[in-house]
């Protein structure tokens, strides 16, 4: 029985021998992770809202660390706003109603996000290295303009690298019904398209998470060190010690439980495609199985990354709160 999970933007396992596995107990989660991606969107639609307008009042006032976080604010805002099709999808056992385009642009939507937000906190941290470990030979690094330029080079390799989706994301009728999932046919021949499935899985596991996550777990670590050094012999400055390294560990550690068991998924998935390592039967049923679980806690980093790059600094909190008051506050209405 062959088998293909297209139960969301992100291709889903099915080794290349899949047609020899039997499935008859694997069952669509259409009713849970419909629920989890509502709560993504609720959440992380009213959270990052409220991340970029702080941003953006306080732009007379703006550091660049609040610049990559208005930045990885919009990259996830545009992401969720695309979770109700997503939703609908699974509610309805992986049948897409929404036509080609909408199937081509949110898919395109979510691996923009997927590169876009994890280049953001790659460039936060290095940011936060620069400022602490480089505090003082930092400054024409850490300029408006530098900052501006990096910018503009994230969401320039972030479209580049989501083109597939855009170009090989599709519309088809399978079974009697229209699902929305990768075709490689007019890029590869039925002998290669196991390569090109495999090698587009690990490029992006790659790029999108394994490379930026060493990257920041070696500035974190840095920051780690200075910090620790710097108030080894300073008693009264030892809760502010331990408060920033618990902040520095939350962001490295809930970025990777985050994405780690998705990717994890994706890399053996393409090991199987590319003939790297023997083909299992229940190994390919596992990954059926908990991909859409492990898609929906990669999602949820969404929801917790104005939590974790906003709400723990001290200054940005406030500024949150300021807004949230303002938008609550009653209008005034004239008398009379």
């Amino acid at each position: 029985m062959e088998v293909e999970n297209s139960s969301d933007p992100m291709e889903g396992p099915c080794g290349n021998e899949s047609q020899l596995c039997d499935y008859t107990d694997w069952e669509h989660s259409s009713s849970v992770v419909p629920v989890l991606y509502m709560l993504v969107f609720v959440f992380g639609l009213s959270g990052n809202a409220v991340v970029i307008c702080t941003v953006w009042r306080s732009r007379t006032k703006r550091r660049s660390a609040d610049t990559y976080i208005g930045n990885l604010a919009l990259a996830d805002l545009a992401f969720v706003v695309t979770l109700p099709l997503w939703a609908v999808y699974a509610a309805l056992d992986y049948r897409w109603p929404f036509g080609w385009l909408l199937c081509k642009v949110s898919s395109y939507l979510v691996m923009i996000n997927m590169y876009a937000s994890v280049f953001c906190l790659t460039c936060l941290s290095f940011d936060r290295y620069l400022a602490i470990v480089h505090s003082l030979s930092s400054n024409k690094l850490r300029s408006s303009r530098t900052t501006l330029l990096s910018l503009a080079l994230i969401w320039f390799l972030a479209g580049l690298l989501a083109l597939p989706a855009l170009l090989l994301r599709k519309t088809e009728e399978k079974e009697n019904q229209t699902i929305c999932a990768m075709d490689y046919t007019w890029v590869a021949s039925e002998d290669t398209e196991h390569f090109w499935v495999g090698g587009l899985s690990l490029f992006a596991s790659t790029l999108g998470f394994i490379l930026p996550f060493l990257l920041m777990s070696t500035f974190y670590c840095a920051i780690a060190n200075t910090v620790t050094r710097h108030f080894q012999n300073v008693k009264k400055e030892e809760q502010k010690k331990k408060r920033l390294l618990k902040i520095i560990s939350a962001l490295v550690l809930v970025f990777a439980i985050c994405w780690l068991p998705f990717h994890i998924i994706k890399t053996i998935d393409a090991l199987f495609w590319l003939d790297l390592i023997p083909f299992h039967c229940s190994i390919d049923v596992f990954l059926h199985m908990v991909h859409p679980y492990a898609t929906c806690l990669a999602y949820i980093n969404s929801c917790l990354n104005p939590f974790l790059y906003a709400f723990f600094d001290q200054r940005f909190r406030s500024q949150c709160l300021s807004v949230l008051r303002c938008s609550s506050a009653p209008k005034w209405i004239p008398p009379g």
